[in-house]
């Protein structure tokens, strides 16, 4: 019993397994982008023809009885085909189209039947089928248009040429997923010969506006390179105009020291001129006081006159030291005016240097000649007053020699008894004679002697009246000569 039943599970085992292997045997599935075409048994699908006897199964599993029915695979994926095809337009010029065309069996039922029927054991020449459709076409749709029409408006050729092929495409099952013109070749040249005009016309504007941006450009650079040159033509004055400040302010500091020493010595100058100015009017008073005292009417007022014409050369003299000292302050302050306003240093610095040793120097010339024509004025106005005062002298002398005689004898008279008492001084005694007569004797020859020396005072008046000078062996005091000495005769005692 047990071994019945294992046989039997055996079998049902075994049973089993052979009905999963005819199970998936007969078992077809369709992928998804592909259709089962099954033949073999009649069939009625949807949509198709009667008496076709075959049956599309797609998405979907079906039980195929080996032997009875035969399963076939249809694929629905994408396909695409290039298009390269000699056509002639509307104007006969030959043109290549270049192009492509994507295409796949439709999804329904009749043009998978439409494409099973044509292509499914020629799936590999379904391309080369599209083309020569296709490619027929395009030559007959290119064929009534012109190049103009081809080139400005493509959509139209393709929307032409899928229109086309469009009844024939579903006859065989395909549908056109996409239809794109490439490439339009023209072996002719015309296409470039159209475009020539319009590159021409291109060209000029491109040209016109490349010289226009050119020389807007050119205008900008050269109106920059002028804003340039401005500024530093604004930025070089601004630094030479700091420089000349910059350079007149070390020339006025380097010009300190020469100025205040020339200042300072022209002070000296000025002040050694007053003092000149001074002496010469001390001098000059002197003069006055010892000249006019001694001078008579005529005397005073021909020193009066020479006074007067001293006076009026000293003042010259005097105006033209002070037209000197005024020249040479003028010429300084305008030496020093132009060497703050020079801007080149160097040459500020050269001409105010030259200026103050040149103003220097004139002012001491200046000095040094109104120091000496002071000097020469006031000898002059001394000789002068000294040759007036001898001639008044020589004219009082002319006019009134016996008073001028007595009042210089009077005035000398103790030198001249001196002088004449002088013959006594080697007398050791003397005695005289007679008494009261022998003095009186003595006395009376002394007076002779004095009136001899009148005489003689006459005579020398009048030898200097003629030679205009005193002669000489007079006395430098009065101008006249002590009476000669005469020794007087004595008689010694004899006891």
């Amino acid at each position: 019993m047990p071994m019945v039943v294992g046989v039997v599970a055996g079998v049902a085992v075994a049973a089993v397994l052979v009905l999963i292997g005819l199970f998936k045997m007969m078992w077809r599935v369709a992928e998804p982008n592909e259709a089962l075409i099954i033949s073999g048994s009649k069939h009625k699908t949807e949509g198709l023809e009667a008496g076709m006897g075959f049956r599309i199964v797609t998405g979907r599993g079906t039980l195929v009885l080996p032997g009875v029915q035969a399963v076939r695979k249809l694929s629905l994926d994408l396909n695409e085909t290039e298009l390269h095809v000699d056509c002639v337009t509307h104007q006969g010029i030959p043109l290549k189209v270049r192009g492509v065309v994507i295409f796949k069996v439709g999804d329904d039922f009749v043009s998978i039947a439409n494409a099973g029927r044509r292509f499914l054991d020629q799936q590999k020449l379904m391309s080369e089928r599209v083309h020569n459709v296709f490619a027929g076409h395009l030559r007959s749709i290119v064929g009534g248009l012109t190049v103009e029409d081809m080139i400005r408006d493509r959509e139209k050729l393709t929307g032409q040429t899928r229109a086309a092929c469009g009844t024939e495409m579903e006859k065989l099952g395909l549908i056109v997923d996409s239809l794109q013109i490439h490439e339009i070749e023209d072996p002719t040249g015309y296409i470039q010969n159209l475009a020539m005009p319009h590159a021409a016309a291109v060209q000029r504007d491109a040209r016109i506006a490349q010289a226009e941006a050119n020389r807007l450009a050119t205008e900008a650079e050269q109106q920059s390179y002028a804003r340039m040159a401005e500024a530093t033509r604004d930025s070089e004055i601004l630094q030479a105009g700091y420089q000349a400040e910059r350079d007149k302010a070390g020339a006025k500091a380097r010009q300190a020291g020469p100025l205040a020493d020339a200042a300072a010595r022209q002070e000296v100058v000025v002040q050694e001129t007053r003092v000149a100015e001074l002496e010469a009017q001390r001098r000059e008073q002197q003069l006055q006081a010892d000249v006019r005292k001694p001078a008579d009417a005529q005397a005073y007022e021909k020193r009066t006159m020479a006074e007067a014409e001293r006076d009026a050369r000293i003042s010259a003299a005097q105006a033209k030291a002070q037209e000197t000292e005024l020249a040479a302050a003028a010429e300084a302050t305008r030496v020093k005016t132009a060497a703050g306003a020079e801007a080149e240093a160097t040459k500020a610095r050269g001409t105010a240097m030259a200026a103050a040793t040149r103003a220097t120097g004139e002012a001491e010339a200046a000095a040094a000649q109104a120091r000496g024509l002071a000097e020469a004025q006031a000898a002059k106005a001394k000789g002068l007053a000294e040759a007036d005062a001898i001639k008044a002298r020589a004219a009082a002398l002319a006019e009134n020699q016996e008073a001028v005689v007595a009042q210089q004898l009077a005035e000398n008279w103790p030198e001249i008894v001196r002088a004449g008492a002088s013959a006594f001084d080697s007398v050791d005694n003397m005695v005289v004679l007679n008494g009261a007569d022998g003095m009186a004797d003595m006395l009376t020859k002394a007076l002779t002697m004095g009136g001899t020396g009148l005489g003689l005072a006459r005579q020398l008046l009048a030898s200097m009246n003629q030679n205009g000078q005193a002669p000489s062996g007079t006395s430098p005091l009065n101008g006249v000569a002590p009476p000669p000495v005469q020794k007087v005769p004595v008689e010694k005692d004899a006891g």
